[in-house]
């Protein structure tokens, strides 16, 4: 909580924010994942799969950055979490963090006028926080709820805001300007935050990015070994996780919501060359 609030929303379970935890400074803004660059102003004649990415050597170069910051600190960090807590705490541990970002979610149903969406998960909330132990489970899913996992980059694409191009945010990663934005806005719907200190938040925060990187090891060890290029394998994955979202008005299925989100989305394994 895909960044984020303390702890940070989920664009795709989670968010995108997973260096966050290392700069506590920034710990205010909220992580939900980026836009597709697909839904920028690039031309429309070209074709469907190509990402707009006009900053590419700045955006390689902070990839890079962030590349190091997680081999040496964050991705050591998870496995000694991942030796301390075993897989059903840190899920129980992702799923209360996500609960408590829900009022975020249905507040974006509402601007994108969407009142069946914002009541459905308002018994998502209510189901997971009575029946779930404070969403410590997922009942909700269990039960075969829907999940409209919205946040305000996709509430500002939803009404037509174009979300620019490519961006990588040091700490966060993968953005774009419409989901930078959103981030910060997310971060003030997020009603925990005004009645929860600073220090806690931190932590909470600190301790849901641990946790995710935890639960995502193997993952993206293995995404590393097998893309030939692996800022392009995350730009790919990450511009179509996106814009499936968009086009799918954030509905998430079970399958989906039973996974962890990873460091950088890899939801499917996917290329994206420039041309």
């Amino acid at each position: 909580m895909g960044c984020a609030s303390l702890p940070r929303v989920r664009g795709g379970r989670r968010a995108a924010g997973a260096w966050a935890c290392l700069v506590l400074a920034a710990a205010a803004i909220t992580g939900s994942a980026p836009a597709s660059a697909a839904d920028a102003a690039a031309p429309a004649s070209e074709p469907e799969t190509l990402v707009w990415d006009p900053w590419e050597p700045m955006n390689r170069g902070i990839f890079a950055f962030n590349m190091e910051l997680d081999e040496y600190l964050l991705e050591p960090v998870g496995r000694g979490w991942n030796f301390l807590v075993p897989e059903p705490g840190q899920k129980c541990v992702s799923h209360f963090l996500e609960n408590l970002t829900m009022p975020v979610r249905i507040g974006n149903d509402l601007l994108q006028l969407k009142p069946i969406h914002a009541i459905q998960d308002f018994f998502r909330l209510f189901a997971n926080s009575v029946l779930g132990l404070g969403g410590c489970f997922d009942v909700a899913t269990w039960r075969g709820m829907p999940n409209y996992d919205e946040d305000f980059g996709l509430t500002l694409g939803y009404w037509g805001v174009p979300s620019g191009p490519y961006l990588v945010l040091p700490f966060f990663g993968p953005s774009s300007p419409r989901d930078g934005v959103g981030r910060l806005a997310d971060s003030f719907m997020a009603v925990h935050t005004f009645f929860l200190s600073f220090p806690i938040l931190a932590g909470a925060f600190v301790v849901d990015t641990v946790n995710a990187r935890a639960l995502t090891l193997e993952e993206v060890a293995a995404e590393r070994a097998s893309a030939l290029d692996f800022y392009s394998a995350v730009r790919g994955a990450y511009v179509q996780f996106r814009r499936g979202k968009l086009e799918g008005s954030g509905e998430r299925g079970a399958e989906d919501a039973a996974l962890e989100d990873d460091l950088y989305y890899f939801d499917e394994e996917e290329e994206v060359r420039d041309e």
